[in-house]
């Protein structure tokens, strides 16, 4: 069991590597490249929608959102472009990712768009 889940893993790393290579490719559309930035900075970034020291949904959304991002992002990249850049990844394997600047300001953003949520509504309710 414990085999089954460190490939799987691997495996989600190799496929964020292909779409930080899609995101770089010329031939990705725009909104594609949009929605790759965020799932890779996301994926990448120390800072997490729900933070980690959350029991249990804390690792909810590294389970769920990261695949489920990926796995979208994947559907959005020409099949030409992922192709070639699963290449790239398999010719360069034990490259590390640099971080896409983009998904980490997108969460920096959800964050205080919350906090400011949460101050506008205890002085409305003056809780």
């Amino acid at each position: 069991m414990f085999d089954i889940w460190k490939q799987r893993a691997k495996q989600l790393k190799t496929e964020v590597h292909a779409i930080y290579l899609a995101y770089r490719d010329p031939r990705t559309p725009w909104y594609a490249k949009l929605f790759i930035g965020c799932v890779v900075g996301y994926a990448l970034s120390p800072i997490d929608l729900i933070p980690d020291f959350i029991p249990v949904l804390g690792y909810v959304d590294d389970l769920i959102i990261v695949p489920l991002g990926v796995a979208i992002a994947l559907k959005m990249i020409p099949q030409g472009v992922l192709a070639d850049c699963r290449k790239k990844v398999s010719q360069a394997a034990g490259q590390t990712i640099p971080v896409i600047w983009i998904g980490v300001v997108v969460i920096i953003g959800v964050w205080i768009f919350f906090a400011v949520v949460v101050v506008i509504f205890f002085k409305l309710w003056k809780i």
